[in-house]
């Protein structure tokens, strides 16, 4: 028998996903993605010249990650600079440039950097996969701005690529889970998938108690459910914005 959720889903089910595009004037990409009561405003920049570290006339993309003061129940310090950032942020802000940078062929984008900032409204659990799902719109659009505009001959987006987080709550496995259920979640498991099917990043762990490789594998069959449908709502609407 199917658990009734607290906000009544099945255990398979996400969230209701709204995604509003330009929803910021001037970046070359932005995008609010509003996943149940969690909203992440993420905008990409594109800028001339590539960081030191890159083969010259390689690309770049980085993301910064920063969640407003009260996007959660109680007030949090502002982030104000990189020095002070807190260590969660910048461990999420590494984890969504490298799931961006899994998206995209570097070289093909040229002596250039994108930064998507991602910026948390409000938080109700899985900031960090919206962030990632929203960020590559958001990527994706600022890439086809430059194709239209004539800065690239093509895009250089090689995959989409989305996130969703799963967790074991009361010894039963679910799907994009809510602040509530995060909250007393016994495992916690965040994953990064593209449409070829393959997993770019994974990160599970035993909140409350360890866990088995086979409750590994459930949690990462209901990620890959909900990815397939994240990576479908992309599609139509960046085929909707051509």
């Amino acid at each position: 028998m199917d658990m009734m959720r607290i906000d009544g889903r099945s255990y398979d089910q996400l969230r209701p996903i709204e995604i509003v595009t330009d929803f910021v004037k001037f970046p070359e990409g932005s995008v609010l993605i509003t996943c149940g009561n969690t909203k992440v405003l993420c905008c990409a920049s594109v800028e001339d010249g590539a960081p030191r570290h890159v083969p010259e006339g390689t690309g770049w993309v980085t993301a910064e990650y920063s969640m407003l003061p009260r996007a959660n129940r109680e007030r949090s310090k502002r982030d104000v600079s990189r020095l002070k950032l807190s260590p969660r942020s910048a461990e999420i802000q590494r984890l969504i440039g490298r799931s961006l940078r899994a998206a995209i062929d570097l070289k093909a984008l040229g002596d250039r950097i994108i930064t998507v900032d991602c910026d948390v409204l409000q938080g109700d659990g899985g900031t960090r996969t919206a962030s990632v799902t929203g960020g590559f719109l958001a990527m994706a659009m600022a890439c086809e701005k430059m194709v239209k505009e004539g800065w690239l001959g093509r895009s250089p987006i090689k995959n989409y690529v989305a996130a969703v987080s799963a967790g074991i709550v009361d010894d039963r496995a679910l799907l994009d889970l809510c602040y509530e259920e995060d909250s007393r979640a016994m495992v916690d498991l965040n994953c990064v998938m593209n449409d070829a099917g393959e997993l770019i990043e994974v990160q599970g762990t035993g909140e409350g108690r360890s866990f088995t490789l086979n409750e590994q594998q459930e949690l990462l069959r209901l990620c890959a459910k909900g990815i397939r449908e994240l990576l479908e709502k992309q599609k139509m609407i960046l085929g909707g914005l051509r």
